[in-house]
């Protein structure tokens, strides 16, 4: 998209030589590439979307909005590529013709492939994968023939920075799992690997290595599997959060995980290793429900923006009875006055009614696959519950097999 910019100050080009190298060019337009178009370009997309009557979405700025007679159309703009979706299919072709008088757009017809994401539609559902990208990350490795592996990574592996020897080339390790954190938008499965091999970059070590090999194993073995959002579940959000307590051998922190659903479909998921030694389990727990809590509030802002904001409290599966008593109830003085006060906001937002904490069994928790390295049958266990599906494996007949911590089902799904 070419963006005109009123004024640009830069070096010149590489390859361009002057004698006199103190130069520098006042441009009249934006060239591609330089860090100064994007800004421009975003900021004259946005200016021409908002004086076509569309607002941007306090939750987040890079969404457009506009509600106009009942119905509502959808922008979300990264750099110079945008996808719109709406309620109603002729307000399409209004917005894009009144973008066509301002810029030179190209129409790319329904979308399939989006920043590295493909796209399947089907009346039963969306579907998102990466598998092309996998694919590339797999023959960029030299990997595309590697035996493929049930699990991430090895149960109970314990991964430090001064076991083993440092490699030669560090740059290939911190390139491979630079491209991996890419592949978790799609693929809450590996976020904990992910996160484990992302703490030594660095000082990468054979073991960080042969952790990220296996983790290549895996994806060869499950590269068409993606998520799948179907078209008839609820829009009742529900949020799973949990921990693995001292889990760092290194620093002894506790590792923060929690997975949100809309409905029977995983929209957010995260694990972090915790910024502090906690005293107690309960603490540690305490500390990641904060953590979700302000995840479970943005995603309120941004449903409301949306127009289906959440209108009942959010149930919130928490498997530390003691940490719910500490959020429900801010009595026990003893055991959180030494904890941050950014933490209490979990119980300012149970008693605005935001969230409803609810005990759940421990091995019931979904969220053990992003915040510990499991065995394979807890592993796929818990996996089949967070929506996975594999378009490369048929269950015959067409059908693609179908399985939710809700039901189990199979549906046809004929891909467009």
């Amino acid at each position: 998209m070419a963006i005109l910019m009123k004024k640009c100050i830069c070096f010149p080009p590489p390859g361009y030589h002057r004698k006199m190298e103190t130069f520098v060019y006042k441009l009249h337009k934006s060239l591609y590439g330089l860090k100064q178009a994007f800004r421009q370009g975003f900021s004259q997309f946005s200016t021409a979307l908002r004086d076509m009557g569309f607002t941007s979405s306090q939750a987040n700025h890079s969404l457009f909005i506009q509600h106009h007679n009942g119905a509502s159309i959808f922008i979300l703009l990264y750099v110079d590529d945008f996808i719109i979706t709406r309620t109603d299919s002729s307000l399409i072709s209004v917005v894009q013709d009144q973008l066509c008088q301002r810029f030179h757009i190209k129409d790319l017809g329904i979308l399939k492939y989006f920043l590295g994401i493909e796209v399947a539609h089907s009346k039963a559902g969306l579907y998102l994968c990466q598998r092309k990208y996998i694919l590339d990350i797999l023959k960029d490795s030299g990997h595309t023939a590697c035996c493929p592996a049930d699990t991430p990574m090895e149960s109970h592996l314990q991964l430090n920075d001064s076991d083993g020897s440092p490699l030669d080339d560090p740059s290939s390790y911190r390139c491979l799992v630079g491209l991996l954190i890419y592949l978790t938008v799609t693929r809450p499965d590996i976020i904990y690997t992910v996160n484990i091999l992302s703490q030594f970059m660095h000082q990468p070590r054979q073991p960080h290595m042969d952790a990220a090999y296996c983790l290549l194993c895996y994806l060869k073995a499950t590269s068409g599997q993606g998520l799948f959002f179907s078209s008839t579940s609820t829009l009742h959000p529900q949020a799973y959060c949990d921990l693995d307590c001292a889990s760092c051998s290194m620093t002894r922190r506790s590792t923060t995980g929690y997975c949100i659903f809309l409905g029977t479909s995983p929209i957010s998921w995260k694990t972090k290793k915790q910024n502090t030694i906690s005293r107690s389990s309960p603490e540690a727990e305490y500390r990641a429900m904060a953590m979700a809590t302000c995840e479970i509030t943005w995603l309120s802002y941004l449903m409301r923006d949306l127009g289906d904001p959440f209108i009942e409290p959010v149930p919130w599966h928490c498997d530390n009875q003691v940490a719910i008593h500490i959020a429900t109830n801010p009595v026990f003085h003893k055991r959180t006055k030494h904890i941050e006060i950014d933490c209490h906001v979990v119980h300012e937002k149970i008693t605005q009614s935001m969230i409803h904490p609810i005990k759940v069994a421990s091995d019931l928790q979904i969220v053990d696959l992003v915040t510990k390295a499991l065995d394979c049958d807890s592993f796929h266990q818990h996996a089949s519950k967070l929506s996975f599906r594999n378009l490369q494996v048929p269950t015959g007949g067409g059908s693609l097999s179908v399985t939710t911590h809700a039901h189990t089902a199979s549906l046809s799904i004929p891909l467009d």
